[in-house]
């Protein structure tokens, strides 16, 4: 049998598919018949530090998983506004260098549970840890080491972009080049620009470059993508993932489904305030097919936002 650093023998109630050589939201599988004979010496690595010497089975729970420490862990947390009870008593963990995303229809209690973490807004009970910190007692130490871009932002509009940078590098007592910066969102063409004038992309990739300038080491995304153009969605995609690459934790919230699907290693569906489901894309999908669930028409190998980016093009247009 394989074994990792973590736990002696894999074990997996359902072996059918294993994930070798690479890394992603299952993209890359292999049928194993005869797992017992099946071998991929290529080291691994799922986020975090460190590394499995053999091939990650989808189905095994985050604690088997080789992955960072837990940066954030949330136990029994209730926010009641009044008689309404918003959030009702959820529970669950984030790794550290990991995409986690929080799903559910409006009102459900994703965007209120964020805010109780970014220290935004008070609980009404339940326990938040942020990287060893506890909430109760050391909100402003979590301040310090987490970055959120809200649903909408509010910038000095006769400030450009090099001036609003400097401005939140005195804030936050750091010393950034914001040229740097700027390029790393690919914005460096706009750096004398405000940001009144920049397009709907473009003021995403800044305001998700705004959250980085106290290196943190979790940033929180609140419908990054909500009202861009498909090529827009897309290189806020990559930028999002080039951050976790760099080590970031990310915790992010989305109505697309492709985007959750794409972008996050772990997901947790919030619905009436509870958790209806916590586990990987893949293995949702799957517990989903296993019931004997059929979407009511044929899955097309392409669909519309495909054939939109084939004819325009996938290089980032700007407005």
């Amino acid at each position: 049998m394989w074994k990792c650093e973590n736990v002696e023998m894999w074990k997996c109630g359902n072996a059918e598919m294993w994930k070798c050589g690479s890394v992603g939201n299952g993209n890359t599988k292999q049928d194993c018949s005869n797992p017992d004979s099946y071998r991929d010496q290529t080291p691994i690595s799922y986020p975090g530090s460190g590394n499995f010497q053999y091939p990650v089975c989808l189905y095994l729970q985050p604690e088997f998983w080789n992955m960072g420490d837990k940066i954030i862990q949330v136990t029994n947390l209730v926010k009641n506004y009044g008689n309404f009870e918003a959030v009702k008593g959820i529970s669950f963990e984030v790794y550290e260098g990991e995409i986690f995303g929080l799903l559910g229809p409006n009102g459900a209690g994703k965007s209120t549970t964020l805010e109780i973490i970014e220290t935004l807004r008070q609980k009404t009970s339940g326990e938040v840890i942020v990287d060893g910190f506890n909430l109760d007692n050391d909100p402003a130490d979590i301040k310090k080491i987490i970055g959120v871009q809200l649903q909408s932002s509010g910038y000095y509009p006769g400030l450009n972009l090099v001036e609003l940078i400097e401005l939140f590098c005195g804030l936050y007592n750091q010393v950034i080049k914001p040229m740097d910066l700027l390029e790393m969102v690919n914005l460096k063409d706009k750096a004398k620009a405000k940001y009144k004038e920049l397009s709907g992309g473009q003021k995403q990739r800044f305001s998700v470059a705004t959250t980085l300038i106290n290196k943190p080491r979790i940033i929180f995304l609140d419908e990054p993508t909500t009202g861009l153009d498909p090529q827009a969605r897309r290189s806020l995609w990559e930028l999002i993932k080039d951050i976790r690459h760099k080590g970031t934790t990310v915790i992010i919230t989305t109505h697309y489904m492709d985007e959750a699907e794409y972008l996050c290693d772990r997901i947790a569906i919030i619905d009436s305030g509870k958790i209806a489901a916590l586990n990987t894309p893949d293995r949702l999908i799957d517990d989903l097919v296993s019931t004997g669930f059929e979407r009511p028409k044929e899955v097309k190998k392409a669909n519309l936002e495909d054939v939109f980016i084939h004819l325009t093009g996938k290089t980032l247009r700007e407005d």
